[in-house]
């Protein structure tokens, strides 16, 4: 039996959403917004692998666009999300067969962000008669604007987006790593009860003028509604390991093994599962620099030379995977470097398998990625979508 290895380059989107106009940046909507495109055009993008795979024309297939171009080696698609987020959670559980059944609780583009009563919740839990920040910002910004009085008062750093999340900033030697993980902890059943998808620990270390945050990084998201393709996979007696955030977005349910790191790191343990991964495996991996490195930080140079670097990686892979073996790499959402705002964008993302042959996959769900990991490694399956194998 082949294994099935998931790969999700987190916000490398395509462009194209039908419903991008729905969707915003402050006041811009996201029509129009194309992470890959985009970035092409402007600082150009050489990733022969995922070119070979079908990268190119997934983007033109995404924007309505006639393919050209050289002929992929890969299996190929575009896919149109559903769930009414574009959100890290939303993209992962669809992908994993769960479409979001709610809508996402987002804070306001104010100041304050956060109603009363639950920075009254927050300041009980942290032990502070205060916050900090209390808005809408990129987490680089805030910790440099509010890091200084952090230090001074020990009121943690709490802030938002777009996206359905509260994400808590501390130092982590003055206030601590694990008290900050324990307010994130605590405050977590009071945010998923609100439908806030998640609370997010940004511990950083430095000194005024010169703060970093660290690689403790941990999301504490809501719980999927329903069986994912994990669950599927593990309840049919087949490991599933989790590669990044994966066990953060589904809780550690239907998760067998758990390997983080930051991207470099996350490759060589795909690279490893792909040397020692038994029959019937599934990898289930998320890189998330593209997103939180050079996505929101909107840096199009930084986000082509780390593709280029996930190119070259995964060229390193494929001679590693067996005949049988399924590879999928996917998106999450968009976030478009080139776009104004620091927020996700809404767009299509695609779909590149290898293993299936060369063909055009069309446009898909993201639900038909578990449908067709779920046939690859023929478990009984109840979610959503429908297989392309």
């Amino acid at each position: 039996m082949g294994r099935a290895f998931l790969i999700v380059i987190d916000s490398v989107g395509i462009g194209g959403a039908p419903d991008a106009d729905q969707f915003f940046n402050g006041d811009l909507p996201d029509t129009g917004a194309n992470t890959v495109g985009h970035i092409a055009e402007t600082v150009g993008l050489d990733a022969p692998t995922l070119q070979g795979l079908g990268l190119g024309a997934a983007v033109q297939l995404a924007n309505g666009i006639d393919q050209t171009g050289p002929v992929p080696t890969g299996a190929w698609g575009a896919a149109t999300e559903v769930s009414p987020g574009k959100d890290t959670p939303s993209g992962h559980w669809e992908l994993a067969g769960v479409p979001v059944p709610w809508d996402w609780t987002v804070f306001p583009d104010q100041n304050p962000a956060f109603p009363d009563d639950l920075t009254a919740q927050i300041c009980a839990a942290a032990g502070t008669t205060g916050i900090l920040g209390n808005k809408h910002s990129s987490g680089t910004k805030i910790i440099a604007e509010e890091g200084a009085a952090h230090l001074k008062t020990g009121w943690p750093i709490c802030y938002t987006s777009a996206d359905s999340v509260l994400q808590i900033a501390a130092h982590e030697e003055t206030f601590g790593l694990q008290p900050l993980l324990k307010l994130c902890e605590d405050m977590a059943p009071i945010l998923h009860a609100m439908k806030v998808g998640r609370v997010i620990a940004r511990p950083f270390v430095g000194e005024p003028g010169n703060f970093t945050r660290t690689a403790n990084r941990k999301d504490y998201a809501i719980a999927p509604p329903s069986p994912t393709i994990c669950d599927y996979v593990q309840q049919a007696g087949h490991p599933v390991h989790a590669v990044g955030k994966i066990g953060d977005i589904f809780s550690m349910r239907g998760i067998d093994d758990l390997r983080k790191g930051r991207d470099a790191e996350l490759m060589d343990h795909i690279h490893g599962l792909a040397d020692e991964a038994e029959d019937g495996a599934f990898v289930f991996a998320n890189l998330v620099e593209f997103d939180s490195e050079f996505g929101h930080r909107r840096d199009p140079q930084g986000y082509a030379g780390h593709l280029e670097w996930f190119d070259r990686a995964l060229a390193k892979l494929l001679p590693k995977l067996r005949a049988d073996d399924l590879l999928i790499v996917t998106a999450d959402h968009g976030n478009d470097p080139t776009w104004p705002g620091t927020d996700h964008t809404r767009e299509r993302v695609p779909v590149l398998v290898h293993g299936i042959g060369a063909k055009p996959l069309g446009q898909l769900a993201f639900a038909d990625v578990a449908a067709s990991i779920a046939t690859h490694l023929n478990v009984p399956y109840q979610g959503e979508g429908t297989s392309f194998i």
